[in-house]
């Protein structure tokens, strides 16, 4: 996929878009215009049965599920002195095998750290590439695109559902920071930024991105609103490959068509846009134009999203009955099932029994050979997940 080589001036500006330079070429461009910011029992579910789950909140939980994989815990290795922060971000190279990581700098936020949040780890764990110091408040979401290049989201929003709506007094002696989305190559080289630093609910701004997810016909789709308080941003910002906008959808409720912290962005095979209405527990499935095509419950309260090329679905959830008391009859884990279908198959359970806050795998991640990687902000760890023989 190539990018269009220019973006007019005017419209670069009117969207806070950025160009850094020494970038080769328009590789990926987008701007921002926030307007307000069977084993036991295997869940195997008729088409039938998943349409009508759609409108029926009080879907049964699907707890009573088999686990066929092993947890394998210390994989990816830091380097001497440094230990893992709180990280919600993790994708696989275009290579199939190595893994990147955007991580909060050994704490819960990277504001006044030097350490480099964006991390690549080989097949073996190894850590082989760490960049993007000083960049980033609270890396969130991380995609890579088609080309290898590395999207990562600044949601600046370690809050968690409680995160303010509109944007706080800043010490006016520091320069603003957060709220941006980022493009990176593979190397490290910073291309773009999207949005102004700081965050606001107007245009040029992003409040609270929370993922980005790049189609295959460059489209950017970026995920907006991580508070749960009435008033909050709760949307979908689609751009166009050259970086003009070309719609939104989405505001802040509870309804068929709202959205309460949109915190994960997945496509699958057939170009269905997958959200993770995290707040509302559930996934809405829309068309690339934001035509809502279907509702579903049974994945849990989803925080984060993968879809592999088979169309096989894994879905992160790390609040239910922790951070969500009133989602506690549903297991915390990573449920695995059918983007085609809806059905969930599996379920890789979180081993604490009672965590006081958000806990297991709030990010997921396939690699080529079907290992599963989870990206953990309560526990602060990355953990692998290897199919038992």
């Amino acid at each position: 996929m190539r990018i269009a080589r220019r973006i007019a001036r005017g419209a670069a500006e009117s969207f806070g878009l950025m160009r850094s330079r020494g970038a080769r070429g328009e590789r990926r461009a987008s701007s921002v215009c926030s307007a307000f910011s069977a084993a036991p029992r295997a869940a195997v579910l008729s088409l039938a049965t998943v349409a009508s789950l759609g409108a029926q909140p009080g879907v049964a939980p699907t707890n009573d599920l088999p686990n066929p994989y092993r947890t394998v815990e210390g994989w990816a290795r830091m380097p001497a002195g440094r230990t893992w922060g709180s990280t919600s971000a993790v994708d696989i190279d275009r290579d199939g095998r190595s893994v990147w990581v955007a991580e909060r700098c050994g704490a819960n936020s990277c504001a006044g750290s030097a350490l480099p949040s964006v991390l690549l780890f080989d097949s073996t764990g190894t850590l082989v590439r760490a960049f993007g110091a000083g960049l980033l408040v609270a890396p969130h979401g991380i995609h890579v695109d088609r080309d290898g290049n590395v999207w990562v989201t600044d949601c600046a929003c370690t809050g968690g559902r409680n995160a303010p709506v509109t944007p706080v007094t800043k010490d006016s002696a520091a320069p603003p920071r957060g709220h941006q989305v980022f493009e990176f190559a593979p190397d490290g080289r910073l291309l773009r930024t999207l949005g102004a630093a700081g965050g606001a609910r107007a245009p040029g701004y992003f409040w609270q991105p929370n993922d980005v997810l790049v189609a295959p016909d460059g489209s950017v789709f970026v995920s907006e609103g991580h508070s749960s308080q009435p008033g909050s941003v709760a949307r979908v910002l689609k751009f166009d490959r050259a970086g003009t906008l070309v719609k939104t959808w989405g505001t802040f409720g509870k309804a068929s068509n709202e959205m309460d912290q949109p915190h994960a962005l997945a496509m699958d095979s057939r170009g269905r846009l997958f959200v993770g209405d995290r707040g509302n527990d559930r996934i809405l499935i829309f068309d690339q134009d934001g035509a809502l095509l279907d509702t579903w419950y049974q994945f849990g309260r989803p925080s984060g999203i993968w879809i592999d090329a088979r169309d096989t679905i894994y879905v992160a959830d790390s609040e239910s009955g922790s951070v969500a008391p009133a989602h506690g009859a549903w297991k915390r884990g990573i449920r695995i099932g059918s983007a085609r279908t809806g059905a969930v198959t599996a379920l890789i359970p979180d081993p604490a029994t009672n965590p006081p806050s958000t806990s297991a795998a709030e990010g997921v991640a396939v690699d080529a050979r079907g290992v599963i990687y989870g990206a953990e902000v309560g526990p602060r760890a990355l953990k692998r997940y290897e199919r038992i023989p």
